[in-house]
């Protein structure tokens, strides 16, 4: 996805992002960085929000960092199911 345009994800799936980098909650991060791939997990706790060359990421304490349209989900919540 790196190579590919940036797509916003919904503000209402970034609120759920914010709580649990507010909260200093553990998650379980679903992802995909290459379309039609099967996904990926990542666990750990989201540091920080924010926004390189114009694209929205999320850092977790460890330093693994994630574009936020390569989401699938966080914990139980889908990105699809949110708009």
């Amino acid at each position: 996805m790196s190579d590919s345009a940036y797509r916003p994800i919904s503000c209402s799936f970034y609120d759920e992002l914010e709580a649990r980098a507010t909260t200093g909650q553990p998650c379980t991060l679903t992802y995909r960085t290459q379309p039609d791939t099967p996904p990926s997990t990542y666990r750990g706790t989201i540091q920080d929000l924010f926004i390189r060359d114009k694209v929205e990421y999320l850092r977790l304490s460890d330093g693994f960092e994630l574009r936020l349209d390569a989401l699938v989900a966080v914990d139980d919540k889908e990105l699809r199911n949110y708009c």
